[in-house]
């Protein structure tokens, strides 16, 4: 596979799934934090109290990524970890962990991606409302120009926020992520807000006058109809315009997509959408970020009672999450996005894949991973070879997490983590991936030393 020279390989992680520390240093309460110690909430009553004990292990894991051979690391900043209620003074011993973690980066040649929420909102301000009150979206400005003068001279790559359809939609619509809620109405209204923050955090941003670039990260998905019938063609275009549209088109085009207005407004009026939001929401940003796992497939029948889709049961070979395997989805993906959006530098902020990787006689031979990676691997090359401007790449996940709702029982990572005694391993993924970055740093040094 030949990428550009410049091209940016990494991994990924974020805060809640990894630090553990949750009451150390003065760091809040987060609704991830409440949510995973509510019975019935998540897998086997776990949650992120150790997770991988990354607060106390860093420098370990700083040097498995340069083992990796890795250009960067994307992580995430815990919101309760620098304002223990999501406002008011800055806690010191919070801002230190992060500034020593991106200067032990900085030192062994890796660049930080930092992600400023990745879905750890204080506890504090979910008490007044979290996403559905207006007021968070102000909050979360506060918080990201804090972080841009107390950091914005060691880091040079932000996204605001990650996957906004996950922080709204299953947090607030489907109760299946932290707080829990239920109820579709809120989960629009904070989706709207979610994406008003992202906008006026890239106004705090520009304002800071610190140098470097600013974007957003998005879950997106292909979505194509089960059949040629009309109606399966018209599921599919709902279920783009509620994963996709929805943040694609108000990011960047300054406009919601008419026909999710008029669907979402059926059921209450959109008056929380002020004059001015859209402005503030699509102010230009410098790359967009995107996270890609799957696609999905739709289909009229059996339909959900809000949308009225359906989804096709897998056909394809599926991962432990029982996602199917499509790397078609990728490319397709990438080139719709450079089709029908202004153009914009993008970069995979995620790809990767969970299986039930067992340690055994200090090996994981996890080669359904490395077949999943080197496959989009190749779809990603692909979409650039055809003028897509794709300018880096980072797997999910560095290593085994806590992984949300799942708990422990999913393993998405390229470093095996035994929970009990906190040792990592490198799978074979790993070294399959430590190895392709070898091989492509000696064809760069070969070609234009």
């Amino acid at each position: 596979m030949n990428f550009p020279q410049d091209f940016v390989w990494g991994v990924a992680t974020s805060s809640y799934q990894i630090e553990g520390a949750t009451r150390e240093d003065g760091r809040g309460e987060s609704i991830w934090d409440r949510f995973s110690h509510t019975p019935g909430k998540v897998m086997g009553m776990e949650n992120g109290d150790v997770a991988c004990d990354h607060y106390h292990r860093y420098e370990e894991d700083i040097a498995l990524l340069k083992q990796i051979g890795v250009d960067s690391y994307r992580f995430s900043i815990a919101w309760p970890r620098l304002f223990p209620t999501g406002e008011g003074e800055l806690n010191g011993k919070g801002l230190d962990f992060y500034k020593r973690l991106i200067e032990k980066l900085l030192q062994n040649g890796i660049q930080p991606l930092v992600t400023l929420y990745h879905w750890d909102l204080p506890q504090k301000l979910q008490d007044k409302g979290g996403w559905v009150n207006r007021d968070t979206a102000y909050r979360f400005q506060e918080y990201a120009a804090t972080v841009f003068r107390h950091l914005g001279d060691l880091v040079t790559m932000w996204t605001t926020h990650n996957e906004p359809w996950c922080a709204s939609f299953l947090g607030y619509g489907k109760g299946e992520h932290a707080p829990g809620i239920q109820d579709h109405y809120a989960a629009v209204q904070a989706s709207h807000h979610l994406l008003l923050s992202h906008g006026l955090a890239v106004q705090a941003f520009r304002e800071s006058g610190k140098n470097g670039r600013i974007g957003i990260t998005l879950n997106l998905s292909a979505a194509y109809p089960a059949t040629d019938d009309e109606e399966d063609q018209k599921a599919a275009r709902i279920w783009d315009g509620y994963f996709n549209r929805w943040f694609l088109d108000p990011v960047l085009k300054g406009e919601y997509p008419q026909d999710m207005v008029e669907l979402y407004s059926r059921y209450q009026p959109l008056d929380f959408i002020f004059d001015g939001d859209l402005e503030t929401i699509s102010v230009p940003i410098d790359f967009l970020g995107i996270n890609y796992y799957s696609r999905s497939v739709l289909t009229a029948e059996d339909p959900d009672p809000i949308l009225g889709v359906g989804h096709q049961k897998p056909v394809l070979p599926t991962t432990d999450m029982g996602w199917e395997v499509y790397p078609e989805g990728l490319y397709d993906l990438l080139t719709r996005i450079k089709r029908e959006y202004k153009p914009i530098d993008l970069y995979i902020t995620e790809n990767g894949a969970a299986y039930p990787d067992e340690l055994k006689d200090g090996e994981v031979e996890d080669w359904d991973r490395v077949d999943y990676l080197k496959a989009h691997f190749e779809a990603a090359e692909r979409a650039i070879r055809e003028g897509v401007p794709l300018k880096g790449y980072y797997v999910w996940s560095l290593m085994d997490n806590f992984e949300w709702a799942y708990g422990y029982s999913k393993r998405f990572g390229i470093v095996y983590v035994d929970f009990r005694t906190q040792e990592r391993t490198l799978k074979k993924s790993g070294k399959w991936f430590a190895s392709f970055l070898a091989n492509r740093k000696r064809s760069i040094d070969g070609v234009y030393e």
